[in-house]
């Protein structure tokens, strides 16, 4: 029997969840599972903010490199770090079960956003985050923040900053849910499309690897995910623009909601929408999120969108 070789990044996070997917594949069909880490550009450009350089697909295209030549047979992705859109020839074959999509307040000197100082030093390089923290506190200083987590919270340790926002999800797989100060919930700070969620992507071709993945899917994360990753699509979303989507089921029903600044002018309030549905496949999931595009738009999206 060939191994089965995972491409992945070589950070620690990226590594815990390429281990994860390894050990699910060894329990769940006795495959023999090797890892091939790799160092990609989003990982090797840490001076420039990543809507400057190419955006969160630079954290995927090294990978993708190695699944086409043969290198590798799957790369795990965090969904969040993944193109609305792959290239030809490449496939998402799986969504697993959500961790906590929110986000979380990080800070050695104070309890919640509520308790920082008038002009205070918050770091995260995420426009969704700073559009959502300015909206609360306009006036906050806040920094670009890149680096894989250890490094985050080491700028944050060595007093670059009073408080970081970074997403809970990486934190609780790492062990370090206890620096996690607070919360925000949703409704204070509505996450990135796809956080918390991990997506397993192959070759096209792949046909039998693809089958025993599609096993593996979780269908009602599968479903929010796509539901929100159309709203990104819609609005031709990406780490330049500082653009919100989060689904949750209750009661039967997928809640979708979404907001969108402005990126050029970060201060101006953001366009805020909430939809529901029930949706029962991918392509009802994706039409919850153009409902959501739609009802944007008719709040004046156009105006806050990049100009091309």
């Amino acid at each position: 029997m060939t191994d089965t070789i995972i491409a992945t990044r070589e950070s620690r996070l990226a590594l815990w969840q390429a281990h994860h997917v390894r050990d699910l594949l060894q329990q769940r069909f006795g495959l023999q599972v090797q890892l091939l880490g790799m160092t990609t550009r989003g990982d090797q450009i840490l001076d420039r903010a990543l809507s400057k350089v190419g955006g969160k697909g630079l954290f995927v295209k090294e990978l993708e490199a190695a699944l086409e030549d043969g290198r590798a047979h799957l790369a795990v992705h965090s969904l969040k770090d993944v193109p609305m859109d792959l290239p030809p020839g490449f496939v998402l074959a799986a969504v697993l079960e959500r961790e906590d999509p929110r986000d979380a307040w990080v800070s050695n000197r104070y309890a919640s956003l509520a308790e920082l100082p008038q002009g205070a030093v918050v770091g995260t390089s995420s426009l969704r985050r700073v559009v959502q923290l300015l909206a609360v506190r306009p006036d906050l200083q806040i920094e670009p923040l890149r680096g894989n987590l250890d490094t985050r919270l080491r700028k944050l340790d060595e007093g670059g900053f009073d408080a970081i926002v970074l997403a809970a999800a990486g934190l609780m797989r790492l062990g370090l849910a206890q620096r996690i100060r607070a919360r925000f919930e949703p409704a204070q700070m509505i996450p990135a499309a796809g956080q918390g969620a991990l997506g397993i992507e192959v070759r096209e071709d792949a046909t039998e690897l693809r089958a025993q993945l599609a096993q593996m899917v979780h269908l009602p994360t599968l479903l929010a995910v796509e539901a929100e990753r159309a709203v990104s699509r819609g609005l031709g979303g990406s780490c330049s623009m500082p653009l919100a989507a989060h689904a949750v089921w209750a009661d039967g029903q997928l809640v979708l909601d979404a907001a969108l600044g402005d990126v050029n002018t970060l201060t101006r309030p953001l366009l805020q929408t909430r939809v529901a549905a029930a949706p029962a496949d991918v392509a009802a999931a994706r039409a919850l999120g153009g409902q959501a595009v739609a009802a944007l738009h008719a709040q004046g999206a156009a105006s806050y969108l990049p100009t091309a």
